[in-house]
């Protein structure tokens, strides 16, 4: 697809259109610093527990008192290097004889430095999921200088390759952005195929690599036959930091080592204990009752929202382009006065403003979903906020005070980026 349901053509490297009022990465930023103000306003007002962390992201970095005095870029990979590396192959599926490890500062970064060892300008990447790839995949292909073909599934991969036979590289994610999951029937033979073309395979396994195997019963990542497995610590199940973990062949994982620390891009070392405390906590059936406890708020929300909630196996999402027609239904308005992405983020901020809910479009920049996605939410911090229920109605009212504003351009610019713009500042 390269349009919305509105038509509006998506922007180069995203699924989604821009629009007037978030035209750029930039404005994302301006976005950001406005959500981080109004979570000052609350915990200045009513204390920390007044912010409800519904993001299904855990960024934070959790420690013993014992690491606390090791928290130096020298003595923490000393001491906990060795560790560090056991538990991301056993996480990962690798073997030490065969495998290494690199945390790299975010798994963006891991992405982007992965593809630009593994690619030269001018080849070609094919990237299969189950629906599209993660713009991060986009961006760092279009840095290499090489061209992507981003296909869906075994077919539209088979399809890709009869037209390019000789990709130097295929990404394969196995959660994708949509959260859809390619089933293993599917990625076997997609993984025999690359490997028979000559590719390396890189997977992006951001939330796959817990998810595919703690609900799926798929196989671990490096127990896929592949390259180099990318997945992120703040991911379903791992409690952060917001690290990237990439592991593989291990002459290939030293090739990206060496290009990762010339581009300053590797993890801060000093940051290893709470890897090592991340992965030793790990337990898949946590990655189960997440999913349960997300079930249960899309339950509510369909009585509230009905048809209008997308659901997959594993999340719930209001789509973009819903939630900018509901608002519109609710204003009784004619005319899209903004673009799906902006409508979502205006949600996104009536959420934080009113309820003190943080949703992971707060947390992506840019985000990779026009969607407004509820995913993986802890049962103990949806208890704290009043259950389920509270939360679909806390979304649906939320609807409605977006109807009251959405069709007032400076009400919007207000509401989502804090402020008017300074100067007029658009960039691509």
């Amino acid at each position: 697809m390269t349009s919305d349901r509105f038509g509006n053509e998506y922007a180069p490297g995203l699924p989604y259109a821009r629009g007037d009022l978030i035209r750029s990465t930039q404005d994302d930023l301006t976005k950001l610093r406005a959500a981080w103000t109004t979570i000052k306003g609350h915990v200045a007002s009513n204390g920390i527990d007044s912010v409800f962390n519904f993001s299904g992201l855990e960024r934070s970095a959790h420690l013993q008192p014992e690491d606390l005095g090791l928290l130096d870029d020298e003595l923490a990979p000393a001491l906990y290097g060795d560790r560090l590396n056991a538990l991301c192959l056993e996480h990962l599926g690798g073997d030490p004889d065969q495998h290494s490890v690199l945390i790299s500062n975010r798994l963006t970064a891991g992405l982007l430095v992965s593809i630009l060892t593994m690619v030269k300008p001018g080849e070609t990447v094919i990237g299969v999921s189950a629906s599209y790839s993660h713009p991060a995949n986009v961006r760092a292909v279009k840095r290499a200088q090489a061209t992507l073909v981003d296909t869906v599934g075994l077919n539209g991969f088979r399809q890709a390759l009869q037209e390019h036979p000789t990709p130097s590289l295929v990404i394969l994610t196995r959660l994708a952005v949509s959260y859809e999951i390619l089933p293993i029937s599917e990625i076997e033979p997609i993984i025999r195929l690359a490997k028979k073309s000559g590719a390396r395979i890189l997977v992006d396994d951001a939330g796959g690599a817990r998810v595919g195997p703690a609900v799926f019963d798929q196989p671990r990542t490096l127990e896929l036959d592949v390259d180099v497995a990318a997945t992120g610590l703040d991911k379903y199940g791992t409690i952060g930091p917001r690290l990237g973990v990439l592991a593989g062949n291990q002459q290939l994982i030293e090739r990206i080592r060496a290009s990762a620390f010339e581009m300053g891009i590797e993890a801060r070392p000093m940051l290893y204990p709470a890897v090592v405390r991340s992965l030793e906590q790990y337990d898949p059936a946590r990655v189960r009752e997440l999913v349960a406890t997300t079930k249960k708020v899309g339950g509510e929300l369909k009585k509230l929202l009905g048809n209008r909630i997308t659901e997959t196996p594993v999340i719930i999402q209001l789509m973009g382009e819903d939630v900018l027609e509901i608002a519109m239904e609710r204003a009784d308005l004619k005319e899209r006065p903004v673009m799906p992405i902006e409508a979502t983020a205006a949600l996104a901020m009536l959420l934080l403003r009113d309820y003190g809910i943080i949703t992971v479009h707060l947390a992506g920049i840019p985000p990779g979903t026009a969607a407004l996605m509820i995913k993986f939410i802890p049962p103990e911090t949806l208890a704290r906020f009043g259950g389920a229920r509270k939360l679909a109605l806390a979304i649906n009212e939320s609807l409605d005070q977006l109807a009251r504003v959405i069709g007032i351009p400076q009400a919007m610019r207000e509401l989502v980026l804090g402020a008017p713009p300074v100067a007029d500042m658009a960039s691509t």
